[in-house]
């Protein structure tokens, strides 16, 4: 399993009480599986992406990345673990305005280090990968937002990570543009052998993933096969 999280605890101090966001979460996904957390706002389902890209240290339970247990990791391993492991798609792609979409995808590149023309060749073809084949010099302004959430994705690809961890991707689109995108998700997940959650609202597209959990009160329900 590329993401492995087993028994998860996550609470949160509010005046005299206690509240828990996750309450014993397990999650298992594999490489090329996408899988969709649905639910409420406030139902945990930030948290969870926030515990899964080693952004927030559980109360208790595991986190596994691609067979690293973070747990034990300090601040800037786990950092370190995140650059080497981890994509984000955000909800708001934030494209920087003065950078095309080429340059977007080699400023994540840069972090990483190598080689300048081997990165600027990659950004290319991960453009072309998301459907931006001829455009990898517009800038942000000149992209639909449709395509600027193509930008985030490759920006996300970039550095071959084994977990991508999506944020309510359709949130800003219109119907057409929201299933293209999902449906753009479960195919580089495939073509790239990424563990991939996605964490969503809006059930229309859930015929898209491989499987659904229902996250509520901060407990994830059964999975749901569609495929």
């Amino acid at each position: 399993m590329s993401l492995e999280l087993t028994d998860v605890r996550v609470t949160y101090p509010d005046g005299d009480r206690v509240l828990t966001a996750l309450d014993g979460v397990n999650l298992r996904v594999a490489a090329g599986q996408l899988v969709a957390v649905a639910g409420p706002s406030g139902s945990g389902k930030s948290s969870l992406l926030a515990v899964a890209a080693t952004l927030l240290r559980p109360d208790s339970g595991r986190v596994v990345l691609d067979g690293v247990d973070a747990g034990g990791l300090s601040a800037a391993q786990r950092a370190r673990l995140r650059l080497e492991k981890v994509g984000i798609v955000f909800q708001q792609p934030n494209l920087l305005a003065s950078l095309t979409a080429v340059e977007q995808v080699l400023a994540t590149h840069h972090m990483r280090g190598g080689s300048v023309r081997r990165q600027r060749r990659a950004a290319a073809e991960l453009l072309a990968t998301v459907g931006l084949d001829g455009k990898q010099h517009r800038r942000p302004h000149q992209l639909s937002g449709g395509e600027r959430q193509r930008v985030n994705i490759a920006r996300a690809l970039a550095g071959r990570p084994a977990v991508l961890l999506v944020d309510e991707p359709t949130a800003a689109l219109d119907h057409d543009r929201g299933r293209q995108i999902v449906e753009l998700l479960a195919e580089v997940t495939r073509q790239h052998q990424v563990a991939t959650v996605m964490v969503t609202h809006d059930t229309e597209y859930l015929d898209q993933v491989d499987e659904v959990v229902e996250m509520r009160d901060g407990r994830l329900g059964a999975l749901e096969t569609h495929r």
